[in-house]
């Protein structure tokens, strides 16, 4: 079959069918990835698709930013048309499909061997792009990964039983402790010196972002991994997984969280002098007639 997903094939097919919106935004039709995956029955395609956006809502994220409903006009004769439902996929979509898609068909192991391979090098230039990255840099990117990690925890715990504003307290507490050798939130805040209305992560430099990031991120893969049931549980998983950071840290030399420095400039201070710095640059630019 000339249009598989799969060695050499693989990113031509896939990436042929992509689509580019007016803003430059990437996007794919599922009408059009369904024959590629071997999907001939459009109705056992949706029910693929409706697996994914299940995936899509407990890893976190929100469905319409990634599956959008829209139809489409075919031709049904000469001059007569009709209207026919289709998906608009985001890149993230396209890859959960094929994470729910029918694994006895080949093409899908290729397909799911393709977004390995994808991710990987998005990985690799991530990580050369984050070398280059200055201190204030390295901070604000590693914050952004960790707003985002953070509501795919929020989704797993919430599975796991986690439902009160203070559950999620008591839940976070736990991880804390756990990296910070039995500190919990309020101690760490003290310790930094911040005032009520300031936030902890705000206040971290890149290698104590980092660490949480990667405690975040662990403890959510756990939760679901091993379908974990109960506040109780959840507390004591998210504990283990920090302390588990934190052995690691130990292991390999590294300096405790709770004994690296506080940054001098929080993370809203400088987020206001980059868009300053945008200001100044927009307002300096002349004006193009």
């Amino acid at each position: 079959m000339s249009e598989t997903i799969d060695g050499a094939q693989s990113a031509p097919s896939f990436e042929r069918i992509r689509q580019v919106g007016s803003a430059g935004e990437e996007y794919w039709f599922a009408r059009e990835l369904a024959p590629l995956l071997e999907y001939l029955d459009w109705r056992n395609f949706v029910q693929v698709v409706e697996k994914a956006k299940i995936a899509c809502t407990q890893s976190g994220h929100e469905v319409p930013d990634h599956f959008g409903d829209v139809t489409k006009m075919v031709q049904i004769g000469s001059s007569a048309k009709r209207p026919i439902a289709d998906f608009r996929l985001s890149r993230y979509a396209c890859y959960l499909i094929v994470q729910n898609g029918d694994p006895s068909k080949p093409v899908i192991a290729n397909g799911q061997t393709y977004f390995a391979l994808q991710t990987r090098r998005q990985e690799l230039a991530e990580a050369s792009r984050f070398r280059k990255l200055s201190e204030d840099g390295r901070r604000l990117m590693l914050r952004g990964e960790l707003t985002e990690h953070n509501k795919a925890l929020t989704a797993a715990a919430k599975s796991a039983g986690v439902e009160t504003a203070l559950d999620y307290a008591v839940f976070q507490d736990h991880g804390y402790k756990g990296l910070y050798g039995g500190l919990g939130a309020k101690d760490i805040h003290v310790s930094k010196g911040l005032k009520r209305s300031q936030k902890i992560l705000d206040h971290m430099g890149s290698t104590e972002l980092a660490a949480n990031l990667f405690r975040a991120t662990q403890t959510e893969e756990k939760l679901r991994r091993e379908s974990v049931q109960g506040k109780k549980q959840a507390n004591q998983t998210h504990f283990q997984v920090g302390a588990k950071v934190r052995q690691t840290i130990a292991d390999l030399g590294g300096t405790m969280p709770e004994k690296l420095p506080t940054p001098e400039k929080s993370i809203k201070q400088i987020e206001r002098e980059q868009r300053q710095l945008q200001d100044d640059s927009d307002k300096s630019t002349p004006e193009n007639f």
